[in-house]
């Protein structure tokens, strides 16, 4: 396993390694909350397109989750300190520049990391968040709640039901997710996204209400492109032919 420390937690990620013949700059990958990154970028051919494409990649397991550390204390999950674990990543890599692109709670990291961004990224490509991400989080602590539960025939929403038995699937630590849960830090707004300066594209399955729509993210951010995966919610669309195909079309600067 190949790991670095960044801000005192050991986080394990995996590199394609460098490659003279590479195609492009460097994708670094961050994950959704409950998976890891063999888990959403590995096992749904990510990683084998990536390659096949000539695209160095990068995918790091987030703080909480796969095989990196795993505290349980809600302090540890600050959102802008975990978006700067993306920097450190490209750093303990000598990775100057690159392309980044998350899912749900990755997307929101790679956002917050954008907004940090003095000219790193190049393309950021947002999948799994949309509109939703400027509405006031629904059932605030539900989610650590979900995870600490004893018995998940318990839990009576589907959808925390379905990130629990997921969690539980992968044999993730159950209370560092809740203590990432309930780590969230600052929201953001609106009128923060006119500082994303990377071309940007963002990707949600038609069926994702978690998310919310495409349209009303891509709005808020200078320039930025946005695809509906049609038939797809939020669970489906990582794994989608097209989700692929658009973010190869975008990185080839033929997404219009």
């Amino acid at each position: 396993m190949a790991s670095f420390t960044s801000d005192g937690h050991l986080l394990a990620f995996d590199d394609s390694g460098a490659n003279p013949q590479a195609k492009g700059r460097p994708l670094l990958l961050v994950h959704g909350f409950s998976s890891n990154r063999k888990e959403n970028w590995r096992r749904v051919g990510w990683y084998d397109v990536l390659q096949r494409r000539g695209t160095r990649y990068v995918a790091l397991d987030n703080r909480g989750h796969g095989e990196s550390a795993k505290p349980h204390d809600p302090a540890d999950y600050d959102r802008q300190s975990m978006a700067k674990d993306i920097f450190a990543l490209a750093d303990h890599l000598g990775i100057e520049r690159f392309d980044l692109m998350g899912y749900s709670m990755g997307a929101r990291l790679a956002l917050g990391a954008a907004l940090l961004d003095s000219g790193r990224i190049g393309n950021l490509i947002l999948g799994g968040i949309g509109g939703r991400l400027f509405e006031p989080p629904r059932n605030e602590g539900a989610m650590a709640a979900a995870m600490e539960a004893a018995d998940p025939s318990s839990i009576s929403e589907p959808y925390l039901r379905s990130f629990r038995q997921f969690a539980d699937e992968q044999g993730e630590d159950r209370l560092a997710l809740a203590a990432c849960s309930r780590g969230r830090g600052a929201t953001i707004g609106r009128e923060d996204l006119s500082g994303v300066r990377s071309s940007t594209l963002v990707v949600v399955g038609q069926r994702d209400t978690l998310a919310g729509g495409a349209q009303p993210l891509a709005d808020a951010i200078p320039g930025a492109r946005a695809v509906t995966l049609p038939g797809c919610d939020h669970f489906s669309a990582i794994a989608h032919a097209m989700y692929k195909a658009s973010v190869f079309d975008f990185l080839d600067g033929w997404l219009e």
